[in-house]
């Protein structure tokens, strides 16, 4: 009898444990589900979207001023500070992300940081070497892009002092710009090269020092690859985005490095040609970037010896526009600024020292281009149509 009652209650205690276990599940399972979660970190944008960012907000902060300063009746230097207004607002629109409202909105991550300019100056980019390698080693302190609202910082008192802020803002842009990525390393070159230029001049019709930022000075090349290390190469490349068949050439360091050193050889021969012609205060300075151009075309061949490029054969003359011989100073305008996209390419395809050299150069044809009365652009080096930039917001 006893036996028989143990089994009766351990049949009616198993439902009673089976309805306790399901609901001891239940309680256990809404913990987990009710439970905060520690939500995850955002990644840490790419180093060349971080740049895009900065210079975004730079150069806003810097059209900004300028806007004000334009606005105000005893300040000095009007006309050469709406032209900076101009430039800058042509240079935050090209820097400006599609679909982002304002500069200080969440910038897009992800490993595509050449889609973060708008899609002129991107297709332009990546037409002329967007694809090419990142630039190697670590990036230097001065090439940290700025963090911040750009809001923080005090507004230029004068043209005086918006030309020393934007030529410090071209000297970061520079540095950035030799460690970004290929398409974005030559937007961010293109912006630094004009800002630079501009600062110049602003200061000029301020009746101001010229801001105390050097140029990007060009490293020395390397010693070229030993013998018998770089693979043979049976014949010359062709300029980049040219072909026999007029179709596009894939774009190459190679292919760069050779349209360089064509470029500067022609250089150096509309020079040539056009101190028969110059006389009196322009003869001086013409040959003075005769002799800084044979140098450059030195350096190019180095530099395709140093990256194993074939190194194009150099010709006995070539042929000048027909108003060359009428009109030197403006025929050498055209050739610097014919030089521009050319250093463009180079500075997007390259990395290291390669790409330096081809900041320093591209900053130096800019230069050249306003010396001799021609217009460099919003964004030397970058071939792309301000009209089809987004609007600011």
């Amino acid at each position: 009898m006893k036996d028989d009652s143990r089994e009766k209650r351990r049949r009616e205690l198993l439902p009673r444990i089976s309805l306790l276990a399901c609901l001891g599940l239940v309680v256990v399972s809404l913990g987990v589900a009710l439970s905060p979660q520690t939500p995850e970190e955002p990644a840490e944008p790419p180093f060349s979207e971080q740049a895009r960012s900065a210079a975004l907000a730079e150069t806003m902060r810097l059209r900004a001023a300028g806007e004000q300063l334009s606005q105000s009746p005893s300040a000095d230097g009007q006309p050469a500070v709406a032209r900076t207004v101009s430039l800058l607002t042509s240079q935050a629109q090209a820097l400006l992300v599609p679909g982002l409202a304002e500069p200080g909105a969440s910038p897009r991550t992800g490993n595509d940081t050449t889609s973060t300019a708008p899609a002129a100056a991107a297709s332009a980019a990546s037409a002329s070497g967007s694809a090419a390698a990142p630039a190697s080693g670590p990036a230097s302190s001065a090439a940290v892009p700025a963090s911040g609202p750009a809001s923080s910082a005090a507004v230029p008192a004068s043209a005086a002092a918006l030309a020393q802020e934007l030529a410090a803002s071209a000297s970061q842009r520079l540095a950035d710009a030799a460690v970004a990525d290929g398409g974005m390393a030559r937007l961010l070159a293109a912006v630094g090269t004009a800002q630079l230029l501009q600062a110049s001049a602003l200061a000029a019709a301020a009746g101001a020092p010229a801001p105390d930022v050097p140029d990007p000075a060009a490293p020395q090349p390397s010693a070229p690859q030993p013998s018998g290390v770089c693979p043979s190469a049976s014949a010359s490349p062709s300029p980049v985005g040219a072909s026999a068949g007029n179709d596009p050439v894939p774009a190459s360091l190679p292919a760069a490095l050779a349209a360089t050193v064509e470029t500067e050889l022609e250089t150096v021969y509309g020079y040539q040609v056009a101190l028969t012609r110059l006389s009196g205060e322009a003869a001086a300075p013409a040959s003075e970037q005769l002799a800084r151009h044979e140098a450059l075309a030195t350096g190019a061949e180095a530099l395709s010896r140093m990256n194993c490029a074939p190194i194009p054969p150099r010709e006995a003359g070539y042929t000048m526009a027909p108003g060359f011989l009428a009109s030197p100073s403006a025929g050498l305008g055209g050739l610097e600024a014919s030089a521009l996209p050319v250093y463009g390419d180079l500075v997007a395809l390259s990395d290291g020292e390669t790409r330096q050299w081809a900041i320093s150069g591209l900053v130096g044809a800019a230069r050249r281009t306003a010396i001799w009365g021609a217009d460099a652009g919003a964004l030397p080096g970058l071939a792309a149509d301000p009209d089809t930039f987004p609007e600011l917001p």
